[in-house]
């Protein structure tokens, strides 16, 4: 059997939510077993190790206090499937790496970068950037629905996002506050109601205060909106652009390189450019789709053009 100091550990990883922590001690425990001649013991700890690893026990209890407001997802995404710019991806690898190696920087004094406020238009791979994150880490990703937190419970926002906050110690994961601009808008607006204004700062205490081991990102659509206060909160600032036309090329690559047809891309770029990464995205599957009823194999310039300009329609 375990030993007791095992057993206080398992339980002390459990609670801290600290899965890396936890499947090395039950390691632990099984080559202990194995030493002691209780193979079958043995076999069946590792089993169930394995078991957790693939994914087969990866089951997330939430308050019901917050349970409708907060989707939980455990990604497999990776940053090689983004189509970043140098600055961007180097920014994400540093957060990656210091929480990875957060004991080691803590032993100094210094704290790993962990809230980050993402900014760009809609579409340019904010919240595919928190999907990726969590998936590098091997951490759920949680989404807080700030549109729901903003209209079904105006009135107790404040207590909510309490309850949220109160989540990140015990559940360690991706904290991603979507349309950040709910609640991050300027407190000194002549349209802002007490009870905004009320949130906001609930949040800037919250995010100051806040001590887990979570990451947390606020994702926003118009940073210029954003209260000034809460930039000093967030330890980076990321922010996204449209794709320029090397992106470009490399998104469709990305996206359709098995199905593209012997011709250059610099028509296609030219026609893509001012579009987002998700609406380039959205018309390479478009033309994949119509290839694929059509019973074609490649996909030509045409049909690849005439996509784009379908999107690029929803703007005019």
């Amino acid at each position: 059997m375990a030993t007791a100091d095992q057993i206080k550990s398992l339980l002390h990883s459990h609670y801290k939510n600290d899965d890396d922590r936890f499947t090395s001690i039950a390691l632990q425990v099984a080559a202990h077993e194995a030493r002691k001649g209780n193979m079958a013991i043995a076999k069946e700890i590792k089993s169930l190790v394995d078991k957790s690893k693939s994914g087969g026990f990866k089951i997330i209890k939430l308050s019901r206090d917050i349970s409708d407001l907060v989707l939980v997802f455990h990604p497999e995404n990776r940053l090689n499937e983004l189509i970043l710019s140098d600055d961007i991806r180097n920014k994400l690898l540093r957060i990656i790496t210091e929480y990875k190696q957060r004991d080691k920087i803590q032993k100094f004094g210094l704290n790993n970068r962990r809230k980050v406020l993402l900014s760009g238009i809609p579409g340019t791979g904010k919240t595919i950037t928190a999907s990726a994150i969590a998936g590098e880490l091997k951490l759920p990703l949680y989404v807080i629905m700030m549109d729901k937190l903003m209209t079904k419970y105006m009135g107790e926002t404040a207590t909510k996002l309490r309850d949220v906050f109160n989540m990140m110690q015990s559940n360690r994961g991706v904290y991603l506050f979507d349309e950040f601009d709910a609640i991050g808008a300027e407190r000194a607006r002549d349209n802002e109601v007490g009870e905004m204004r009320r949130v906001l700062n609930a949040f800037l205490q919250f995010i100051e205060q806040d001590s887990s081991d979570s990451i947390i990102l606020g994702a926003t659509n118009n940073i210029k909106i954003l209260d000034s206060a809460l930039f000093r909160r967030f330890d980076d600032i990321i922010t996204y652009t449209i794709p320029n036309p090397e992106e470009i090329k490399e998104l469709i690559g990305l996206k359709l390189s098995k199905f593209l047809g012997d011709y250059k891309l610099e028509g296609v770029i030219r026609e893509a450019k001012g579009l987002s990464h998700a609406e380039i995205t959205n018309a390479c599957n478009d033309a994949l789709k119509e290839i694929i009823l059509t019973d074609k194999k490649n996909i030509t310039k045409s049909l690849l053009i005439q996509m784009i300009r379908d999107r690029k329609m929803n703007y005019l």
